[in-house]
């Protein structure tokens, strides 16, 4: 099977460097007429310049493929519905959104400023539900769409230095839940990327050899598969170096303890019991917790 994106239009944010610059010129390589955003500002999110977006476009032109610049700023949702009009506008569709535009704004959180928190949460987790938001009704009315949110193992699993950035990269694993839930009628298949990749956002977080190894485009091929007519979807897929994993919200069994003035005390008795991981499940939507608590409610309270 050959993953090919012929006749299909991708939007690619903060697709001027790094990974999204990878993920754009890999998409129009495979066939897809690709708009290239990137705001062009710094790794901090300051300043801005359309030439990053402009460059990318003409290596797809160069190429033989097609794209499109676009310079709008993600946390602009005004911008962004201009964005995806001109898209439209130009190529009559819109299949395929990468939210990958981000910046980062590290200190550890004691000595981290609220600004820089709320600036982070804006771009990375508002850029993303901005971009979704303005493709949604289109990908609806088409009854297709792939969209793909780059998440992160700082979200995931926790990084110091970075609790603005996690808090933001786990609210996308949270909004790729539902919007998942709410695309599969019409065939909006939502999912995660976590990369670790060597790009302007890692430099000088680690070994020159160990920056080698990961490099982008060790990442597109999961970004590939998450945006093809066949990708699955509420996957949270990782990638760098050349290896892939999935990630998982896993649910334990749990254990019944009742609600008396002694729950507390039983809890904490029992708390390694509570988080044993045997037999734990994938709950399919939230309403799995709710009724994994009801049913052993519901048997411990049947008469014996």
């Amino acid at each position: 099977m050959t993953i090919d994106f012929k006749g299909q239009v991708a939007i690619v944010t903060g697709a001027g460097g790094g990974l999204g610059r990878q993920h754009a010129l890999a998409l129009a390589a495979r066939g897809a007429k690709v708009l290239v955003n990137d705001l062009g500002g710094a790794r901090d999110g300051s300043g801005g310049s359309v030439r990053a977006a402009d460059a990318v476009v003409a290596e797809i032109r160069a190429a033989g493929g097609e794209a499109l610049a676009n310079g709008a700023s993600v946390t602009d949702f005004v911008a962004v519905q201009a964005m995806v009009k001109q898209a439209v506008d130009a190529w009559g569709r819109v299949d395929i959104l990468v939210n990958n535009a981000g910046i980062l704004r590290d200190k550890s959180f004691a000595k981290m400023e609220l600004a820089d928190f709320e600036l982070v949460v804006d771009v990375h987790l508002m850029g993303a539900v901005h971009c979704s938001k303005a493709v949604w009704a289109l990908m609806n009315e088409q009854k297709y769409g792939r969209i793909v949110m780059t998440t992160s193992s700082s979200g995931l699993y926790g990084n110091f230095g970075q609790s603005n950035y996690g808090a933001a990269k786990m609210a996308l694993v949270g909004l790729m839940q539902t919007l998942s839930i709410e695309g599969a009628k019409n065939d909006i298949r939502v999912n995660c990327l976590a990369p670790t990749a060597a790009t302007r956002m890692t430099e000088g977080l680690m070994p020159e050899a160990v920056l080698a190894a990961l490099k982008p485009e060790a990442v597109v091929p999961a970004m590939l598969v998450l945006a093809s007519k066949d990708a699955p979807t509420r996957t949270i897929l990782c990638a760098g170096a050349g290896t892939f994993e999935a990630a998982h919200i896993t649910m334990t069994q749990g254990v019944w303890l009742g609600t008396d003035a002694l729950t507390p005390e039983r809890l904490a008795e029992r708390l390694s019991d509570v988080t044993n991981r045997t037999g734990e499940t994938v709950p399919q939507s939230g309403s799995a917790q709710g009724g994994n608590e009801i049913a052993k409610a519901m048997e411990n309270a049947a008469p014996r």
